[in-house]
């Protein structure tokens, strides 16, 4: 596991510090970006609208006034994706990195002050010669926010269903556990600007 523990993170740093020195290029895919929800069928409340950060593990999310999510910030390798777009990047060895985004969506209680977002990515692929991680991943966020609307406490649950592939030809499933996933609590503050 220690190998696999190592791809992993070697892939989050090689994205994010090419991510950090180039633009990514994305592609249209054939989805529907995202969909929203209220659970009333009012209009989605504008004040939401903004760049949601979280304290940690690099999670963001830019929410139009409309309730649509513009961009995120995934906590896998801090990439910013769009939605409904293959992101493509140049790794630091050369290569080819892709994230291809599913369906999106984002729900919003008005009598609970409920917020739930998901993103799915329905295909990454990091080659960082010799190994390769590739797989899918379903991250889901839901909790309330303050009365303020400024603040959102959220727990993060991730469902991935990754693999590294070793130079030596060895596989290493870095999937979590299909029904529950992994959940760590975050606290996202709605900043200025987007």
């Amino acid at each position: 596991m220690k190998v696999a523990e190592t791809l992993v993170i070697a892939a989050c740093v090689t994205i994010s510090t090419v991510a950090g020195c180039h633009r990514p290029q994305s592609e249209p895919v054939s989805v529907d970006p995202v969909v929203v929800v209220t659970e009333d069928g009012s209009a989605f409340p504008a004040v939401l609208a903004g760049r949601w950060k979280a304290d940690r593990h690099g999670w963001e999310f830019v929410i139009e006034p409309d309730g649509r999510i513009s961009s995120a910030v995934l906590s896998f390798g801090r990439v910013a994706v769009l939605p409904g777009r293959t992101t493509t990047l140049t790794t630091t060895t050369g290569e080819q990195a892709t994230l291809t985004p599913g369906p999106w969506a984002i729900h919003y209680d008005p009598t609970s002050a409920l917020l739930t977002i998901k993103i799915a990515m329905d295909h990454v692929r990091v080659p960082m010669t010799p190994n390769l991680l590739e797989g899918s991943s379903t991250d889901i966020f839901t909790g309330a926010l303050s009365p303020s609307m400024d603040t959102w406490q959220a727990e993060w649950t991730t469902f991935t269903s990754y693999k590294a592939h070793t130079a030596d030809g060895a596989t290493a499933n870095l999937s979590t556990d299909k029904t529950y996933g992994e959940t760590v609590s975050l606290v996202f503050t709605k900043t200025a600007g987007r």
